[in-house]
């Protein structure tokens, strides 16, 4: 128990610092980030030209994700480096591990997978993916297809999640239940 206390405080204590201080330094380098945003532990802001990124309002960006402003490859050859800005719409997910590269606008309401990496702007009401991300479909077609998917699919409540005190028996369940399969959590 004792170990346990310590490791959630430890979590915590470590959650604050790289949540709240380093985004306010960010921030008062000039990076713009707008409300009600959700920027996950270990997304990594292009320090160097930070205040090249613009993040709207509602944007979420999953864990070690990368927004890079600049692009050095040029700099032996050239003596430059490449710049460019990167603006985040409103009402945006970027999923885990997705790179963002200079010069690169992400339209409103659109989704970039994980793993993705972004070279050349994303329309608004856009699903991307890939290397380099490619538009797969719109944003209506994707809720759709959950839609159509959910109407089967096995759905959990939130006592399957850790906030919900989930149990031993429903994490085997939920397990065995989502052998090559997707659920949905509310």
């Amino acid at each position: 128990m004792v170990k346990k206390m310590i490791h959630f405080i430890r979590a915590r204590f470590k959650k604050f610092l790289l949540e709240e201080i380093w985004l306010e330094d960010y921030i008062r380098m000039g990076m713009q980030v707008g409300e009600n945003c959700s920027i996950q532990p270990g997304v990594v802001f292009d320090y160097s030209h930070c205040w090249l990124i613009k993040i709207g309002n509602n944007v979420t960006i999953a864990p070690q994700a990368y927004l890079l402003t600049h692009d050095a490859s040029t700099k032996g050859l050239t003596n430059y480096t490449k710049v460019g800005s990167i603006t985040i719409e409103d009402n945006v997910f970027i999923g885990a591990r997705a790179l963002i590269m200079p010069g690169v606008t992400i339209g409103r309401d659109s989704i970039i997978a994980a793993g993705s990496i972004v070279t050349k702007s994303i329309p608004e009401r856009s699903i991307a993916a890939g290397n380099p991300a490619k538009v797969l479909c719109t944003l209506d077609e994707y809720i759709e297809k959950n839609d159509k998917q959910m109407v089967c699919a096995p759905k959990y409540d939130r006592s399957y999640t850790l906030n919900g005190n989930i149990s031993a028996d429903k994490r085997k369940r939920m397990y065995e239940e989502l052998i090559d399969e997707i659920g949905y959590v509310v």
